[in-house]
């Protein structure tokens, strides 16, 4: 069933405040009430669509998920490099034209577990995952650290105003990645 024009905009407008205010404090310190202010929306309307801030978020992050999951599912070749670094480039490229909104959900305030997420959707994609194999080139170790390492990359690079292009940050993260 398609959502009205109303229910889109509404939902829209209680995301925006949900980040205005994120921005400001942990979600852990917002209340649906200062939330739905700054939305100019009742309490009433918002339960019809979230039951918490929490709520609102994690659909805001699945719908993000969603979205990385579709992009990197055009993959047909995961050994092939400059294939792997275009998906990457238009992963970095979404969170340029997303930036004020993805640049909270991925800093230091956001859920570590939907940054995993996202990175291990890409990498996974790649040909880069864990692996039960000991013999594999690729431990769970060094798996863990490579996701972890890509989250405080593209956090430095959020924080430094995203200084390097699109194209930059998935090469030098691509080739950090599959290093072994």
């Amino acid at each position: 069933m398609k959502e009205s024009r109303k229910t889109r905009y509404t939902k829209m407008v209680l995301q925006n405040s949900l980040f205005e205010l994120l921005e400001e404090k942990p979600i852990s310190k917002i209340t649906i009430k200062e939330l739905c202010e700054n939305a100019d929306i009742n309490r009433t309307t918002f339960y019809a669509h979230y039951t918490d801030q929490y709520d609102l978020l994690t659909k805001i992050e699945n719908e993000t998920l969603t979205w990385a999951k579709e992009a990197v599912a055009n993959l047909t070749d995961k050994n092939d490099k400059y294939e792997n670094i275009k998906i990457m480039e238009e992963i970095f490229q979404y969170i340029v034209d997303n930036g004020k909104n993805l640049k909270i959900l991925m800093s230091e305030r956001g859920d570590i577990n939907f940054q995993k997420q996202i990175f291990t959707i890409i990498y996974q994609q790649c040909g880069i995952y864990f692996s039960s194999d000991e013999n594999s080139n690729i431990r769970d170790e060094y798996f863990i650290f490579v996701v972890n390492g890509s989250i405080g990359l593209l956090q430095h690079w959020l924080k430094n105003g995203m200084n390097r292009s699109a194209r930059e940050m998935a090469e030098i993260i691509y080739n950090m990645a599959v290093q072994s």
